[in-house]
């Protein structure tokens, strides 16, 4: 688990082809490992990443055929930059939202506008996902745990901080940048809930078999 708060940033410094899938090595000087151990999950980009070896300067991570399916790894080339981020401990603060590292689609950013110090963002959300998308939520773009301003329809605008800013990639993104997008996993337990409890209900209906059936037949107490 994460938070989205971005706390190095680092590049793509080699990737292995590997029968079908790929290993990738994130250096970074500026992301203390010296707590890492091998197995431990590095958000890259947003990405869930173990580190399966770490020679110190950076770490490897495998990434399987799904991810690469689901992700924008499969397109980074060597000196790409990444956002970093180790996994939650349970001393950490939270500063930002629970994020699971696990990419619900692939945004593209449509509009970009300087607003005030801060910069504006505009991301189209890919069919299907803007309903997990709310005013005020929380959403992670690139591994950075934002607050949507607003959405309409398929596009939600964010605010950039200048923090924030400096601290990851978001500052150079620009109209037609591709972003990973986790929405909170809240809404996705959410309608879960309710599409089983749809579905448990319709099975009673088709059964003829409900709570009042059980109880006129003594089953239950009224």
């Amino acid at each position: 688990m994460f938070t989205g708060i971005i706390e190095a940033l680092g590049e793509v410094a080699a990737i292995e082809q590997l029968q079908g899938d790929l290993r990738l090595y994130i250096r970074s000087d500026q992301l203390d490992l010296s707590d890492v151990k091998l197995g431990d999950s590095i958000a890259t980009n947003g990405v869930c990443l173990t580190a399966v070896a770490l020679p110190g300067d950076g770490f490897w991570a495998d990434v399987s055929r799904e991810s690469l399916a689901h992700t924008r790894l499969a397109s980074f080339k060597v000196g790409d930059r990444v956002n970093l981020e180790k996994a939650l401990m349970p001393t950490s603060r939270l500063g930002g939202h629970i994020v699971t590292g696990h990419v619900d689609g692939i945004g593209k950013v449509v509009e970009r506008r300087e607003d005030a110090r801060s910069i504006h963002l505009v991301v189209e959300a890919p069919a299907g996902l803007s309903r997990y998308i709310a005013g005020k939520g929380s959403i992670t773009v690139d591994g950075v745990s934002l607050t949507v301003n607003s959405v309409q329809g398929a596009l939600l605008s964010l605010n950039i901080v200048p923090h924030t800013a400096q601290q990851t990639l978001l500052d150079q993104y620009e109209a037609g940048s591709e972003v990973h997008l986790e929405v909170d996993i809240i809404a996705r337990y959410m309608e879960r809930l309710l599409m089983a409890g749809q579905l448990e209900n319709t099975q009673e209906k088709q059964s003829g078999l409900t709570l009042a059936t059980l109880a006129e037949h003594g089953y239950m107490k009224r």
